[in-house]
């Protein structure tokens, strides 16, 4: 054993040799957490639980990501700190008082943070059901979706991205797709609503960030799939948006684009804030073959009713 990996070994021994840092473990174990939602739950001053997560964050133990104000954290991913977390947890004991007590509070944390974002999306979706009614229901959406968009060697994604998560359900319907998955969003209060959803023991490899799609924080190549649904009406610079997307593919990594097919409803653009009445798929192919995509497959999902909208999906492929 090299001396630099003994040395890693008892930083993260040393960083987990604490009650409260073990109290934090074990709930970042359900997820990421914000420090105010660990001070909440731990009922410590917020500079006491900074410093154990500063601690934790040193040892290799647990990761920190900035998000405007925010800081939050989660278990590592890789290395011995995150093989150590994952052992520390599985030997502690499920009816301990104080991790029991955490887990009750970790509830609640979670209920008011599901709240309020609900709250946000019923707005949403109140002044967007008439939009709705226009195209085809979201099951047939998402049973299109799933099945376009599979890994090219049929085993699972190993990086995935959702470009423009929303409410978080592509990583929800595809979570069995993917080893890790991470969706992108610009707006808090989705972002909170996607947390919420996803919070759940079966969703311990996936994660949520602030970021604009246009400007991703990826690493060129780093991911093998991505889905990008009812988002490019939306933005200012659709061939940006798909040159970005491109661009974090590694070469036979796949994008699925879901959005409207071209059509008349001016209406849409004052009510629903679209800047553009839809996409053709000579438009979609140019895009792609300037991003250095290759079209693959499109699918049509007709409207409901005849002056309803067509719900299109392109599928591309990193050369």
């Amino acid at each position: 054993m090299r001396a630099r990996d003994l040395d890693h070994m008892l930083t993260a021994l040393r960083g987990a040799g604490e009650e409260t840092r073990l109290r934090i473990l074990a709930l970042l174990a359900h997820g990421e957490l914000a420090v105010a939602e660990l001070t909440q739950i731990l009922g410590q001053s917020q500079p006491r639980v900074s410093r154990h997560l500063r601690l934790l964050a040193e040892a290799g133990l647990i990761e920190r990501r900035r998000e405007g104000a925010w800081a939050f954290f989660r278990l590592a991913r890789e290395g011995f700190g995150g093989d150590l977390a994952g052992f520390l947890l599985l030997r502690s004991a499920p009816e301990d008082a104080a991790l029991a007590a955490d887990r009750a509070g970790l509830e609640q944390v979670r209920r008011r943070r599901a709240e309020q974002a609900a709250a946000y999306v019923q707005e949403r979706a109140r002044a967007g059901d008439s939009l709705r009614g226009l195209q085809a229901p979201a099951q047939e959406a998402e049973a299109a979706a799933l099945a376009l968009l599979r890994p090219a060697d049929g085993a699972k994604f190993r990086r995935f991205l959702d470009l423009g998560a929303g409410d978080g359900r592509m990583l929800e319907i595809f979570a069995e797709r993917y080893l890790w998955g991470v969706g992108y969003d610009l707006h808090p209060p989705m972002l909170a609503y996607a947390r919420a959803r996803l919070q759940g023991p079966e969703f311990p490899h996936c994660e949520l960030r602030q970021a604009d799609i246009l400007d991703l924080p990826e690493a060129s190549g780093a991911a093998d799939g991505a889905i990008c649904h009812q988002v490019l009406r939306y933005l200012s610079d659709p061939p940006k948006a798909v040159a970005e997307a491109a661009r974090v593919l590694a070469p036979g990594g796949r994008l699925l684009i879901g959005d409207f097919a071209p059509h008349a409803l001016e209406e849409l653009r004052e009510k629903h804030a679209h800047r553009r009445l839809g996409f053709s798929d000579a438009e979609i192919s140019e895009l792609c073959a300037a991003a250095g995509l290759k079209p693959i497959e499109t699918r049509k999902l007709g409207p409901p009713r005849r002056d309803g909208l067509t719900l299109a999906f392109w599928l591309a492929e990193k050369a």
